[in-house]
């Protein structure tokens, strides 16, 4: 069975546990090397059992980790070519096991198989990544996209599970204190994706077979979880999708506190 889990998620630092009997992996490692490992431990997951870290981009709530675990543990690392020259260019040192580019064809980690896309943010090349475990299920990771592009969509489509971006809600930054550049970076299509844009595109996604929505990298400043919960929901029960007959909503909290999801 597959086991998922949103061990960080937020401008604070983001790190996703997903795997099988046979190991795992992680999608990120946003918060220090310590943190995700009593995360993992508290979770009864043996950090010795992950393959390989998948890195979105280059952003310090994404790569902070790193480092300290792979020179730790030997993890392998993959990321697009823009997201190594960046994290190269940055000056993190990671001489162990080296940074791979993520094949077209996908990489072979564990029991699980992994594949990239590309997202539009502002950062030299950003990816998600589209799961696909053992016994046949799929998982996508999209977050730190400022719109859905049709490469996104693609990559979602069909999925059993997605984690993907409700960052913000328009009126709480538009009126909240972020300088006027930070809010105009935000909103862009560079930026990240609204609450409104995100649950804009839950009804097609449960169309096409998707029954588990994990709402993530919610911002603590302009979000509150029960409002990107309530905005994904009513776009889902107004095309009418029942509430944990057709699908189950969840939000990733800043810090997770629920065990692992096994489906």
């Amino acid at each position: 069975m597959a086991r998922f889990c949103p061990l960080f998620s937020g401008s604070s630092g983001n790190c996703t546990y997903i795997g099988t009997s046979a190991g795992g992996i992680l999608i990120d490692a946003g918060v220090s090397a310590r943190r995700i490992e009593n995360a993992l431990l508290e979770r009864d997951i043996n950090p010795s059992s992950i393959a390989a870290i998948f890195v979105t981009h280059e952003h310090s709530d994404h790569i902070s980790g790193l480092r300290v675990l792979v020179k730790k543990y030997g993890y392998k690392v993959y990321a697009s070519e823009g997201t190594i020259a960046a994290i190269i260019g940055s000056g993190m040192a990671i001489q162990e096991n080296g940074l791979d580019v993520i094949s077209a064809s996908g990489i072979a980690a564990a029991d699980l198989m992994v594949t990239g896309f590309h997202t539009s943010h502002d950062s030299r090349e950003s990816m998600g990544f589209r799961i696909q475990t053992g016994d046949g299920r799929t998982i996508a990771v999209a977050t730190d996209t400022g719109c859905m592009t049709d490469e996104v969509r693609s990559a979602l489509c069909g999925c059993d599970l997605a984690l993907i971006e409700s960052n913000h809600d328009v009126q709480m930054l538009k009126s909240g204190n972020y300088p006027y550049f930070l809010k105009n970076r935000i909103l862009c299509d560079t930026g990240h994706l609204s609450n409104d844009c995100c649950a804009a595109e839950l009804p097609n996604l449960a169309s096409e077979g998707m029954t588990r929505f994990f709402l993530g990298h919610l911002s603590r400043e302009n979000n509150l979880p029960e409002l990107a919960y309530s905005t994904a929901l009513r776009a889902l029960c107004n095309a009418g999708f029942v509430q944990n007959r057709d699908f189950i909503l969840s939000i990733a909290p800043r810090t997770a506190t629920e065990p692992v999801t096994v489906f």
